[in-house]
């Protein structure tokens, strides 16, 4: 079946089948890396380390968001 075929098959679904179709194919594609997650949380205690120890300042969220 091609791509056209299948979005053709698709966009008769009902949306809320529709959007359970897009969920699922949108999940296949963000598979997690377990080294890229390591990586992170290394970063992540290595930031929060070095703020405890007074060696960065906290922005506050408004600083950077705005008001809420």
């Amino acid at each position: 079946m091609r791509t056209e075929e299948i979005i053709a098959q698709a966009i008769k679904l009902k949306p809320s089948e529709r959007f359970d179709v897009v969920e699922k194919i949108l999940h296949s594609l963000d598979r997690p890396n377990p080294e890229i997650d390591r990586i992170w949380q290394e970063e992540a205690e290595k930031r929060l380390t070095a703020y405890r120890a007074g060696k960065v300042k906290g922005i506050p969220a408004e600083d950077i968001f705005g008001e809420f």
